[in-house]
């Protein structure tokens, strides 16, 4: 008579902690695999059909990223009004419009608007997501599901990479394309309303936000994390221009960016694992420098094995990094984690917004991506140094 109440609550928080994972899944899945990340392989058809060039591709980019670490700095703040999950609906809906609204313009500050308002919503998804879903799993001791949450990235690039390959085969021009990755994001965010539902955090206690930016361990880290924003954006951001501009390897062009997301659906599971057996610093510093051969094999081996390996790598370690990453900024972090998350996401943010405008006017100039992928493998390399305790 006793233990059947407490079964059912058990079963019920299990079943609680099931649907915020997968509530931070379609999140991820919307913000960052589509919102951000969409924009990778509908580069291509927009830089032959708009005459863009490498810089002005690197600077749309830029302007998302640097939404991203404003909106990192935002959601900081801790007296932020209304709830964490108005905020999360709210920031999602703005991601999906943005998305949208690319397709419905040819000018280049329109982009830059659209994208900065992007990365913005972005940074805010990241924040209270993980914020809401680590906290949820972390009071029922399903910490294992933090896995679930952040196979939403690759989950959604490989879904709007396959969205993208089929509609470019169907002769579709560029606009639709964002068209429909904007429609593909609106229903995410239903999914999201429905899965996550909306509770009061627990009270936080004085002074704790300044004392987790204190901690020198943390500092280490954001730098580690800023290097591994920058080290590893110009591969996510140019990747399928790289294969476009390869004439032998340019058959990949459809494929590449659906590799690169399966390569990251399963990625955080797999980093957890490492990380359960080496710890978490010892983890991220080895995902680092095997994302920083991945970036090498990028533009150092031309060809199909070599291409196919880069999108493995890269796509196989960033969001382990990014996992990593952020949970042990939680576990550094003293009361409420969302001051440790944004410095993280703001230092990513930083890294972002140089890498792609660095890699652009590098590659006009010097009419590739080898020099810019071996500044990003040695920030890799760094960043690898710096977090290994």
């Amino acid at each position: 008579m006793i233990q059947r109440p407490y079964i059912g609550a058990m079963r019920f928080n299990q079943t609680g902690a099931i649907s915020a994972a997968l509530g931070g899944l379609f999140a991820m899945a919307t913000a960052i695999g589509i919102g951000r990340f969409v924009y990778t392989p509908i580069l291509p058809p927009m830089i032959e059909a708009l005459g863009l060039s490498k810089s002005q591709a690197g600077l749309i980019a830029s302007a998302n990223f640097l939404g991203y670490l404003i909106g990192a700095l935002l959601a900081a703040i801790p007296i932020l009004p209304g709830s964490r999950r108005a905020w999360l609906l709210g920031s999602l809906a703005a991601s999906a419009l943005t998305t949208a609204a690319m397709g419905l313009s040819e000018a280049l500050p329109a982009f830059l608007v659209l994208r900065f308002i992007g990365g913005a919503a972005s940074a805010f998804v990241l924040i209270f997501a993980a914020t809401m879903v680590l906290e949820r799993l972390a009071e029922v001791r399903r910490g294992g599901l933090s896995a679930l949450h952040f196979a939403g990235v690759g989950s959604g690039i490989v879904v709007s990479a396959a969205l993208v390959a089929a509609m470019l085969g169907m002769g579709q021009s560029w606009q639709a394309l964002w068209l429909a990755s904007g429609a593909l994001s609106v229903a995410g965010t239903l999914a999201v309303a429905v899965l996550v539902p909306s509770r009061a955090p627990a009270p936080l206690p004085a002074g704790s936000q300044a004392r987790a930016a204190l901690d020198p361990s943390l500092r280490r880290l954001v730098i580690a994390y800023g290097l591994f924003g920058f080290g590893y954006i110009i591969t996510a951001t140019f990747l399928v221009a790289i294969v476009r501009g390869a004439p032998e390897i340019r058959a990949l062009e459809p494929v590449i960016w659906i590799v690169f997301g399966a390569a990251a659906a399963p990625s955080v599971a797999l980093w957890s694992r490492v990380a359960a057996s080496l710890g978490i610093p010892r983890a991220f510093a080895l995902a680092a420098i095997i994302e920083a051969a991945g970036v090498l094999a990028s533009v150092a081996w031309p060809t199909t094995s070599g291409v196919v390996l880069a999108a493995v790598l890269v796509g196989g370690t960033f969001m382990g990094l990014t996992a990593l990453g952020l949970i042990r900024a939680r576990a550094l972090a003293t009361g409420d984690p969302r001051r440790a998350l944004a410095l993280m996401t703001g230092a990513f943010g930083l890294g972002q917004i140089v890498g792609p405008a660095f890699a652009g006017i590098v590659s006009d100039r010097l009419g590739g991506f080898t020099l810019p992928s071996l500044v990003a493998a040695a920030a890799l390399l760094i960043a690898a140094a710096l977090a290994r305790d």
